[in-house]
């Protein structure tokens, strides 16, 4: 299997952001592989990384929402057979709860309180998909949290 170049540069973004909390760095690498992979006509896979990383960079919430739409989006048109052709250890259908978190993380902010809650129970239905690891342990654990906001006082 080779490695995905494109999956490589957007984890180099998600780097910059994370470990050295560059963040602004992070979002003009995504805009410029944004425009290189073709916007939402590109490769699913792709279109939804990167849109996925790129809300992660964003000031406002209501371009954060945007860009985690068309993550989830281009989601609905990926396969198994794609993901795992790239080398990611999940399938497609262990995408969607980190998917839905961060919209349901949207919708809170923006006060949009049923929305938010749809989402977070669309997360919770597909938790199912993920393992028992550090990645898995980190969505259950953003799905508790936001559960614990998003409970009638």
């Amino acid at each position: 299997m080779t490695i995905d170049a494109t999956l490589a540069r957007i984890n180099q973004g998600v780097q910059l952001h994370h470990q050295q909390g560059r963040r602004e760095a992070a979002r003009d690498l995504f805009a410029r592989l944004w425009d290189e992979i073709g916007g939402e006509r590109g490769d699913p896979l792709h279109v939804c990384v990167l849109a996925h990383s790129m809300a992660d960079v964003q000031d406002d919430v209501d371009q954060e929402l945007v860009w985690d739409q068309r993550a989830l989006a281009a989601a609905d048109l990926l396969t198994d057979d794609r993901v795992a052709r790239a080398g990611v250890a999940l399938p497609v259908a262990g995408l969607y709860p980190s998917l839905h978190l961060n919209l349901a993380e949207c919708y809170r902010k923006l006060g949009d309180l049923d929305r938010a809650r749809e989402h977070l129970q669309r997360a919770r239905a597909g938790i199912g998909a993920l393992g028992d690891d550090e990645y898995g342990q980190l969505i259950k654990g953003g799905l508790d949290r936001l559960t614990q906001q998003l409970a009638p006082e």
